[in-house]
Parts: structure tokens; C-alpha cells; sequence
């Protein structure tokens, strides 16, 4: 009697409902069971996802993941076959070292899979920090290896041949970045990435070197940001490539993390994207340039506040985006963590903040508050003035116009001290040209800033990549679109007697939605 009783009293497992409104949300769902002890639920989890979603390659692999974890391993080499068989990339079981599938590394799938696929790139390869002499080739592989990579204008002229190499570490999560230095400006070249003595060759891998630092010139760069992983609309990253940019500026919620507690969510967000065919050939032939935002960072309109080791995960989070980039620097270094640097494109000054690291919290902290902290507001404001920048572009994760998110503090709006500090202080030190550059909104946006004592400051805007979900549209900007997913791209061109930028927003199917070119004798 007391056994029934006692089985009477037991309350049934309640199964989560997965929310097929947003994709990028479910298997991160059911990784967070299986790495919260809650693998069975997972499995049972997925298994309804299974049923709404039956040809879905990531399902089986999130499958293969929880019966990993309860030692099924049968089960896991199964849905690890079906999730290869509906076209998951092969990069994704054998590539990083938190894939969840360590329970079936040493078995002859795994192997065989290694064995024919270990000597590419299983994510990458990455065009990063490019200029005028130098780039940055970022790729991760299958296992610890050296990886080299030569670059030449003609196979034929070995005097234009430039080779550099890395190490690809597990302490890294196999990533290797490779840097080529000594190229020359303006120039086109081909790039062969090597790995462990073995050539992947394709002619689709090249890029052109930007002028010298300091030199005039034009290029175009896209930018965006808001983008979850959504597979109907990875597609964009290949209306990016259509528009011809040499640039791409990721400027925050690159992906959707949200996750402070479970470090591998980090890393299977990064995965997820990497992997992805669309994004592989555009990045291949485009530099890319990165800052994150709180999705990337930690939980939605987080603030990190002022410690650099607290909260805990802080630094963490911070080691796992160097490693999944190539950025020109991150802050002050491992010392003084952060996601801040600035770069020069030919005479144009790119100076990029983090809006999280250091934040305090503008609802719960009393006296001055602060988004960038002491050491990256001292840097910014010594970067500002130094510069020597034809167009100096200040690059926020979140919008500096107060307007842009309503009342909501998690913009600049929610620290106009700060904000009006930085703009005070390019009116002080006579500063001309600076245009403003930011994401975080749900769609693209073109704002003028006015300031009484000194010129009108335009802000362009964009961050409805992927997303599903979208933002209204403001009345108080010159411009705002949200009706499809979006990007911005800017030509600058610094050659002309009076320098221009030109703004344009593009939607996911290519159309140029709008245009809007500010030039340099606007900006004094």
C-alpha cells in the first residue's frame, strides 16, 4: 500500500513545449537539459521535436548529443548518420572540442568520418583584419594541427609569394590564425590553406588588400547585426557576397547565446553558424570585423558591471569570442578583458566599443553610471584624439540616439551622461568627421543627431540580419525599414575633393531599399 501510495504521489515529467516561432532557440533548448542533467528529458524533448520537424538534420545531432551523455551509444551513432544524411555538415561531428560527441570520438564512424574529412577546415577559413600589407587567416580543424597558408597574385611569380603558418592547440579549440604579412596595397591575391602538409585548394578563396594606412581610397563594407540562427534565412550571407563588400562589420547579437551557466552553449551557437555553407563562402573572401552585444555576451539588456572577474563566467565568455574571431585587439588584453579596438581602413578610423563588459546596471546602480568603464572611456577618448582618420566612425553595439528603443535604458538613452561626455568632447577637441555606426534594433535605420554647439552627427543602423522577430519603425528617423531582414552597406570614398559615405540598406532579397550619402564638409 505505501508503494502505491508513494507512486500515487509522484508528479509525471513535464516534457517542455518546444517554440517553433523561434528556431534558433530550440536546440539550444535542449542542449541546456542535457548539460543540466536532464538528458532523458532532452532526448523526449527532441523526440516532439522530431515529430513537427522530421527532416531536421539538427535535431539528430542534439540527439546524438543526449544519448552521448546517457552512454547510448548505438542510439548516438545512429542519429549522428541520419542528422549526416538531411545534410549536416561533417565539420559538425568532427570539428570542436565541446561538440558533445567525445563518447564516440575513438569508434569507427567517428574515425572514418576523421579519416576523410580531417585534413579541411571544419569551420573557415576566415578573412580577418585585413589592410593594406596584412590579413588574418582564422580556421579551426579537426584536431591538433599546423596549418600554413601561402597567398600569391600568380602561381607562377614565386617573388610575390607570401607563406605564413600556426598551430591549431586544443587549449584553443583547434583554432589556428594565421597572419600574412608584407602583401601589397590595392592588390588581388589567391590564398591556399594547408593543413598538416595536405593543400585545400579553391579559386573561390581570395581577397584584395586594402591601401596603405593612411592613404585615401574607396571600399565598400556591409554591417549588421540580429543574427540568430535561422535557416530559411541563412541565405543572407549570400545576398552579402552579391553586394562586392571587402568588409563585414558583425556588430553584436552575431548569434544568440544567453546562456551564462552552460559555457558549451557558447560554443555550439559558434559552431552552428560557422558551419554553415552560406557564411563559409562569404567570409572566405571578406574581412571580418567583430564586437558582441548582450546576447553574445551573457542574458538580454545584460549589464557586466565594473569588476573584471565578476561576475564569474565574464572572462570566460570573453576567451570563448577571441578564439571564435580575429579581431585587430580585444580591450586592454587578458589584464583588462574586453571587446574593444580600433583599425584603420585606408584613411578611414574605425573605432569599436564594448557596450557590456564593464556596464552598470542604469535600474539598479546609485550615483554615475557608466557603459564603457574607466580604462575603455580613458582609451576611447585618447583613441578619438589621436586620430588622424579622413571619417572617423565611432562603432556602439546599441544605438547612440536616445529615441531608438523608446524609454528603454539599455541603449545609450540609458546613459546620456556618458554619451554626452564622448560627444562634448569631439566639440572640445575640435574633432571633424565622425560619423556613427550601431545594431541592436530589429531593423535599419538612418538617424541625424543634432548638436547646437557643433555639426549634426548621422548615425546608420542595422540589426535584422536573420531575425524573425522584428522592431516597428520609428517616425523620428530620416529613415527605418523592417518589412524583410536587412543589412547596411557604406561606401566610403575618400579620394573624392569632398570625401563621401554613402549608407544603403538592402533587404535579404537584394533589393536597395534606400540611399543616403553624407560628405566630409557636412562633418565640420
Amino acid at each position: 500500500m505505501t508503494m502505491i501510495m508513494g507512486w500515487a504521489q509522484t508528479k509525471p515529467t513535464k516534457i517542455p513545449k518546444p517554440d517553433f516561432s523561434q528556431y534558433k532557440r530550440i536546440h539550444q533548448k535542449a542542449l541546456d537539459l542535457i548539460r543540466t542533467d536532464q538528458e532523458e528529458i532532452a532526448v523526449q524533448f527532441l523526440n516532439k521535436v522530431s515529430k513537427n520537424l522530421p527532416m531536421d538534420a539538427e535535431t539528430h545531432y542534439m540527439l546524438a548529443v543526449a544519448y552521448c551523455e546517457l552512454g547510448k551509444i548505438k542510439e548516438a551513432e545512429s542519429s549522428v548518420e541520419r542528422a549526416l544524411e538531411l545534410g549536416l555538415p561533417v565539420g559538425r561531428i568532427i570539428g570542436g572540442i565541446h561538440n558533445g560527441l567525445d563518447a564516440i570520438r575513438n569508434r569507427s564512424l567517428m574515425q572514418r568520418l576523421i579519416h576523410e574529412s580531417g585534413k579541411y577546415p571544419v569551420h573557415g577559413p576566415m578573412l580577418a583584419n585585413l589592410s593594406g600589407t596584412s590579413v588574418v587567416i582564422w580556421l579551426r580543424t579537426a584536431g591538433p594541427s599546423r596549418v600554413s597558408v601561402e597567398a600569391y597574385t600568380d602561381p607562377l611569380i614565386l617573388s610575390d609569394r607570401v607563406e605564413a603558418f600556426a598551430f591549431a592547440k586544443r587549449e584553443n579549440d583547434h583554432v589556428a590564425k594565421v597572419t600574412l604579412k608584407g602583401l601589397k596595397p590595392q592588390t588581388t591575391y589567391q590564398y591556399v590553406v594547408s593543413i598538416d602538409g595536405q593543400k585545400n585548394e579553391s579559386p573561390k578563396q581570395r581577397f584584395t588588400t586594402f591601401n596603405q594606412v593612411g592613404n585615401a581610397g574607396n571600399f565598400r563594407l556591409a554591417f549588421g547585426g540580429g543574427a540568430g540562427f535561422v535557416p530559411q534565412h541563412e541565405y543572407i550571407w549570400n545576398t552579402i557576397a552579391d553586394t562586392k563588400p571587402q568588409a563585414l562589420f558583425q556588430l553584436g547579437d552575431n548569434v544568440y547565446i544567453d546562456n551564462t551557466d552552460v559555457m558549451d552553449m557558447h560554443h555550439y551557437c559558434y559552431y552552428r553558424r560557422q558551419s554553415r555553407s552560406e557564411y563559409r563562402a562569404l567570409v572566405s573572401g571578406v574581412s571580418v570585423f567583430s564586437i558582441w552585444d548582450d546576447h553574445d555576451f551573457g542574458l538580454n539588456d545584460c549589464s557586466g558591471g565594473p569588476g573584471i572577474e565578476t561576475p564569474k563566467w565574464k572572462r570566460s565568455t570573453y576567451e570563448i569570442f577571441r578564439d571564435n574571431w580575429a579581431n585587430p585587439a580585444y580591450g586592454g588584453g587578458d589584464k583588462q578583458p574586453g571587446i574593444w579596438w580600433d583599425t584603420y581602413i585606408n584613411d578611414v578610423h574605425f573605432i569599436c566599443i564594448d557596450g557590456r563588459y564593464y556596464r552598470t546596471n542604469p535600474k539598479t546602480t546609485k550615483g554615475k553610471l557608466s557603459m564603457l568603464g574607466s580604462a575603455q572611456k580613458y582609451w576611447l577618448l585618447n583613441t578619438i584624439k589621436k586620430s588622424k582618420g579622413t571619417f572617423k566612425v565611432l562603432v556602439s553595439p546599441v544605438p547612440w540616439v536616445f529615441k531608438a528603443k523608446g524609454d528603454s535604458k539599455d541603449t545609450w538613452n540609458g546613459f546620456k551622461d556618458e554619451r554626452n561626455e564622448i560627444f562634448h568632447f569631439l566639440k572640445e577637441n575640435n574633432i571633424k568627421g565622425v560619423l556613427l555606426m550601431s545594431a541592436d534594433r530589429h531593423r535599419s535605420d538612418l538617424w541625424k543627431i543634432d548638436r547646437s554647439d557643433d555639426y549634426s552627427l548621422y548615425e546608420f543602423n542595422s540589426s535584422r540580419l536573420t531575425n524573425q522577430h522584428v522592431h516597428k519603425t520609428m517616425d523620428e528617423a530620416i529613415y527605418s525599414y523592417n518589412a524583410k531582414q536587412s543589412f547596411g552597406t557604406v561606401d566610403f570614398d575618400t579620394q573624392a575633393k569632398d570625401p563621401t559615405a554613402t549608407y544603403a540598406v538592402h533587404s535579404i532579397d537584394g533589393e536597395q531599399i534606400y540611399k543616403f550619402t553624407v560628405k566630409r564638409s557636412q562633418l565640420e
